[in-house]
This record gives structure tokens, sequence and C-alpha cells, in this order.
């Protein structure tokens, strides 16, 4: 115990170290949690000795994840005084395998935003940044992933709705991953779009990220999206099957992705990272995912229409706190309550989400997203060599031309700054998630790697660049193993 109380100590002593970041929210300090936790995980060791755990391992857990220990404020002065009286099903398997949480990590407000700076509790900042240069740590998960970057714990949980892990992962150099939808347990994280919600995970390395989520890859009877048993024993059936030829895979590379916009600096190492997997024997085959072009707005219609649902309940009366209702607010009992307590980038999309699921829009906005989100996913179907097998159940793999996975650019940009995001409209920093949003539309598994360009220019040779692996339904072991791969270039 005392050495595992050392590595504790050493933990927080990097949160205070690091504490202008803001990439936690509690504790920064709270010994006496944490030596509770540490006693449970000593008491845990000889039952997991032998067994896959997370002993000694110190996770951080972004703030829409309720907890029991440490109260769970979305990053909203609405919940800023809620404490849950239960832990998220993540966070009860993390603790059964022997993990120590290392705190509640900040974020957008909600999860609504894609570089942590709409939080009630102050922006987050990448780890990268100077006094000069205050650069985006990316979001919504950017508190996780700023800890992790700077070792303030082994690895975290962040939540992906379109890309609000890979995006901070990207931006911080470090490994995010989404999961296919409905592997991970939902129950006890706080809802933004039920249907694109996914837990994932930031750490430093691939094998990092893969020890935690084979803990947190657990049928859950509490979470009525969870994966039953009987089809998770269906993707592995599937998964045995394929036979990738002497381990060589076909890459496919979207062309719509090769937009005009992208940055040239990205653009490069996109180019060398693929040449490096052609002189290693894999081959690469260019894909057309065309409606890439209208993802974007359509879950920018659908994840605001579920958050206005979602966020309904946030009153004063059921949940989060309550203002004094001044007169003049049209005797509207929480009115006041929602208007000061919701942040701006939360209002808009509330008011976005009603729009669109009203009468008078129902039909032309929510219906026809509907429609581009299962495009997307027949995109990816087709460029797939193997079948989607929520849609299919082959007795044995179709074999086809089609690709493995999919490598292309997490972000189109490098990591923008602070003061760049603020001359932008809601509209130009919606569009950092062009890369990220198909792929959760689709429930599909996607990681970010973190690459360097060999050829950089040296005043932006620090800065991060992400790759991104998806994969077909189901096929995050793959997924993971071509993360390798790219890692290890």
């Amino acid at each position: 115990m005392p050495e595992l109380l050392g590595r504790a100590a050493r933990y927080l002593e990097r949160q205070r170290h690091f504490e202008h970041l803001n990439a936690f929210i509690r504790p920064r300090d709270n010994p006496d949690i944490v030596r509770r936790q540490v006693k449970k995980a000593e008491n845990l060791r000889p039952f997991l000795n032998g067994k896959p755990n997370l002993l000694d391992r110190f996770i951080a857990v972004k703030d829409n994840i309720c907890t029991a220990d440490y109260p769970t404020t979305c990053a909203s002065r609405i919940l800023k005084n809620f404490t849950s009286p239960y832990d998220a099903a993540v966070v009860e398997q993390l603790k059964e395998h022997g993990a120590i949480i290392a705190g509640k990590t900040n974020l957008d407000e909600f999860g609504m935003g894609s570089h942590s700076a709409n939080s009630a509790f102050g922006v987050v900042k990448n780890h990268l940044s100077t006094s000069q240069k205050i650069y985006s740590a990316g979001g919504s998960s950017g508190g996780s992933a700023v800890a992790v970057a700077t070792d303030q714990c082994y690895a975290a949980l962040g939540t992906d709705t379109g890309g609000s892990v890979r995006l901070p992962a990207a931006y911080n150099g470090i490994v995010g991953f989404k999961p296919s939808y409905g592997l991970v347990s939902r129950w006890g994280v706080v809802a933004y779009a039920n249907s694109l919600d996914t837990v994932g995970i930031l750490a430093r390395r691939v094998q990092e990220a893969r020890e935690v989520f084979d803990i947190i890859n657990r049928h859950d009877s509490r979470d009525p999206t969870n994966l039953s048993p009987a089809t998770r024993d269906r993707l592995r059936e599937l998964s045995s099957q394929k036979n990738l030829t002497k381990g060589l895979l076909r890459i496919g590379v979207p062309k719509e992705y090769n937009i005009a916009e992208l940055d040239p600096e990205i653009r490069q190492s996109w180019a060398s990272v693929l040449q490096n997997l052609k002189s290693h024997g894999h081959t690469i085959h260019e894909v057309s995912l065309p409606t890439t072009k209208q993802a974007l707005s359509a879950y920018y219609i659908l994840a605001p229409a579920e958050a206005s649902s979602n966020l309904a309940k946030y009153d004063g009366v059921r949940y989060g706190s309550r203002e004094d209702e001044a007169e003049g607010t049209g005797k509207v009992l929480y009115a006041n309550t929602r208007g000061t307590n919701f942040g701006l980038e939360v209002q808009r999309r509330i008011l976005l989400g009603a729009y669109s699921l009203s009468a008078e829009a129902f039909d032309n906005y929510f219906i026809q997203a509907q429609k581009v989100r299962r495009l997307v996913q027949q995109d990816f179907d087709r460029a797939f060599g193997s079948p989607n097998p929520l849609l299919e159940c082959p007795s044995t793999l179709e074999k086809n031309h089609g690709v493995d996975v999919l490598v292309c650019p997490t972000a189109p940009t490098m990591v923008p700054t602070l003061e760049t995001l603020q001359s932008q409209s809601p509209v130009n920093i919606y569009m950092g998630d062009v890369f990220t949003v198909p792929a959760s539309l689709a429930g599909l598994p996607a990681i970010s790697i973190p690459v360097k360009n060999p050829d950089a220019k040296a005043d932006i040779g620090t800065l991060p660049i992400g790759l991104q692996v998806i994969g077909q339904y189901g096929d995050d072991d793959l997924v993971l193993k071509a993360g390798q791969l790219i890692e290890s270039i």
C-alpha cells in the first residue's frame, strides 16, 4: 500500500503542478478519497492477480460521467452542486478491476463544443500553450486529453458524440479511441445525444487504451442501447473468421477527406504514413464516401434535437440549481433558472434542436437528417470488405474487394489558438468536426493516432497531428491493431 499511496501522491502533485491548464474540475487534491480507493484496490489485489485488471492504474473521468465520490457537474452552473448517488457502469467496472479514479476532468458544458472553451469552470488549455499563444485543448473531452498528455493520470475516460474523444487526442498528441456504439455501457453517463454518445478512452499509447477498453467492454442490462451477449458472441464469431493475408491490410483512403481546406502539413503527414504502410506490404485503395459532404449538417440537426429533449429536465425543480424567478419572465416557472445557468452554446443548441423538432421544421430538417445518416452508414458499408453485422447475419463472411480499415486525418487544421477561435463564427468552429462526425453517425469504431511530419516547418514542427483509423462496426480489435501499426511507424 505505501507504494500505491506514493504513486497517488505523485499524480496529485502533477495535478497541482499543471493546475493552470484547468484540466481537472475535481478534486485537484482530496487525499481522503484517494486513500479510501487505494485501500479498496489493495483488498482486491489477491482476487485480481493473474486476471485482466487495472491494479495501480489511476484513471481520470470526464465530469459528465457519474461518480458517487465526486460531484458530477457536466461543467455547467445548473449542476454545480449535484453529486450522483451511484457510480456510472464504466466507473463501477474500473473500480471492480482495481483502478483508482484520479478525479473529474473539465469539458465543454454538457459535451457541447469542440475546444473545451464552453465550461462554467473556465477554459481548458492545451499543454503546448505558451505565454504568447494559448492553444485549444480540443473538445469536448479536452480536460481528459490534457490530463493524459501531462501525465496527471495513466489514462482517462471521455465521451464521443461527434468526435469529442478523437479531436482532443489529435490536438494533444495522444491516442483517442471511440468504440463501436453499444459496446460500452452508457448507464450513468449524462446524456447529450443518446443515439450518438459513446464512452471513449484517452491514453498515451494504443496498448494502454486497449487495457482500459478490455475492462469496460461489457454487457450491461441497465443500458437499453448496450449490445446483448448474443450479439457480442456473433461479433466475436465474425471477427474470428477474418483471415488477413499474412497480417496485411487493405487500407482505404476516402477521397472526400482530401478537401481543399486541409492543412498542407496534415496532408503531407497523411501521405507519408500511407507511403510507409505501403512499403510494409499493405495495399492502399481509394474509396468514395459521397455523403460525407452532408454528414456535418445532418449531425448538427440530429444532435441538438436530442439535446433539447435531454436537457428539458434541468429546470431547478427536478434537477439542478434554482434561481429566484424575477418579475417580467412571463410567469414561466424556470425561465430565469435555465437562462442564467445554461451557457450560450448550450442555449444555442437547445434552440436549434427545439426548432428542428417543431411541426414546422420536422419533415424538412429532422427527417431529412435521419435519411442522410442512413446514407452515411451505407457509404461505409460499401467501402468495407466485411458486411455490417447489425444489418446482415451471414453464416460466413462474404468475400469482396472492399477495404479492412480507412485511414484519414482526424482534423482538417492544425491546433488553433483560442484567439483565432474567438474571431470565428459558431458555424466555422463546427467545421472542425467534419472528419470525425461521419463515423459517429454510423456508430463505427475509430481511433486517433498521433503522427509526425518529417518535413514539418520549424515553427510548427512541435504541434501534434492526428490520423484517424475507422473500421466496420464491431471491428474494434482490428482498429486497435491498425492503430498500433501506425503508432510503430
